[in-house]
């Protein structure tokens, strides 16, 4: 499967997975603390920071009723207009380039996830290196094709889309003049449940598309993020906010700083675990072998003694015979002198 550079950062099943932290609307309409959420991913080790390019006009109509006015229970968007709810979560492109120059000089890749035309020409103009397209537009055909041919990576979200419809996406996106593209499983709901999330699916993304395949996480805490890294993730995304006691359109399911860090740390720690397929002592282990239990002279005995479950034990270290020799060797006599603490051996028979 193809390894993917972005800004000299290596994505694939040999390098540790690509951490992304998701601004979204957590800025809280300040600058001054999206800038903070940047600096924060940075200490917290996050590989990338994305944000989000709409204006509410963009995304929706001004229109307060019917469906276009959220009134599901089980929300968190619940009470408002999906055109209010856009005007409090996007992010004032007059940001961005603030936002990106601050990734830059800390070290971390900022891009962005476009949601029209107008948003890929404008990041075009500040030359993003990657771009994400949301679950929610992932058929959105003409807008996968134009980010396509700007021929920079694409990170797709999988949230609902079918089989067929991701493939419809994915040729869109080899035709257009990608040659760089990740797929992220990903479950629509915020937050989501792991019992929802289905992370299984990943092996089998890559199975089908033969692409690199990540997961965007909207579950707490860092165990599924953990679990999909065994299941071959190489990307993983995750909202991402200073504190969730600051409130935001996102903050209910986004990680906090430390929880950032420690999922940087751990998903190295599960990447590195997963090593190949290995039996018998490894490298590391050789010097453990030893303290195997081995057959060894419990008494004293003299030569011409009956070796017997008293005088004869398996214990460790692992100098002595194996154990599976032991049922052989009980009646046999010895043919020397044996002190107590000496391993068993063949050359020690009658």
């Amino acid at each position: 499967m193809k390894i993917i550079k972005i800004h000299g950062q290596k994505i694939g099943v040999g390098y540790a997975p690509f951490i992304i932290a998701e601004m979204s609307g957590n800025h809280n309409q300040s600058l001054e603390r999206a800038l903070e959420i940047v600096e924060a991913a940075a200490r917290s080790g996050a590989h990338g920071l994305k944000i989000q390019t709409y204006t509410a006009d963009t995304m929706t109509l001004d229109i307060s009723e019917g469906e276009f006015f959220i009134n599901d229970p089980t929300s968190l968007w619940k009470g408002n207009s999906l055109y209010k709810l856009y005007q409090q979560a996007y992010t004032p492109w007059e940001w961005h380039k603030p936002i990106f120059e601050r990734c830059k000089k800390l070290g971390i890749i900022g891009f962005s996830t476009p949601f029209d035309a107008t948003a890929v020409d404008f990041l075009e103009s500040l030359d993003v290196p990657c771009y994400k397209i949301a679950s929610f537009e992932n058929t959105d055909i003409p807008l996968i094709r134009k980010v396509a041919s700007t021929g920079k990576p694409m990170i797709i979200s999988t949230g609902m889309a079918t089989v067929a419809e991701l493939d419809e996406a994915v040729r869109t996106s080899i035709s257009s003049g990608c040659d760089d593209l990740i797929l992220l499983k990903c479950t629509s709901t915020y937050p989501a449940t792991p019992e929802n999330t289905n992370i299984l699916t990943i092996p089998n993304l890559q199975d089908l598309f033969d692409v690199q395949v990540g997961l965007s996480d909207h579950t707490m805490g860092i165990g599924v993020s953990l679990a999909s890294v065994a299941l071959g993730a190489t990307v993983i995304e995750k909202h991402f906010t200073l504190s969730r006691a600051d409130g935001g359109v996102d903050s209910t399911f986004s990680m906090e700083p430390e929880e950032m860090r420690q999922l940087v740390i751990e998903s190295e720690r599960a990447w590195q675990a997963l090593g190949k397929i290995s039996y018998g002592a490894t490298e590391a282990e050789k010097k453990s072998l030893m303290f195997r239990r081995s057959l060894y002279i419990s008494q004293d005995m003299n030569k011409g003694d009956v070796l017997t479950p008293e005088n004869l034990r398996a214990m460790r270290p692992g100098l002595g015979i194996s154990p599976k020799y032991y049922d052989i060797l009980i009646g046999k006599a010895v043919n020397r002198d044996v002190k107590r603490g000496s391993p068993m051996n063949w050359e020690l028979l009658a």
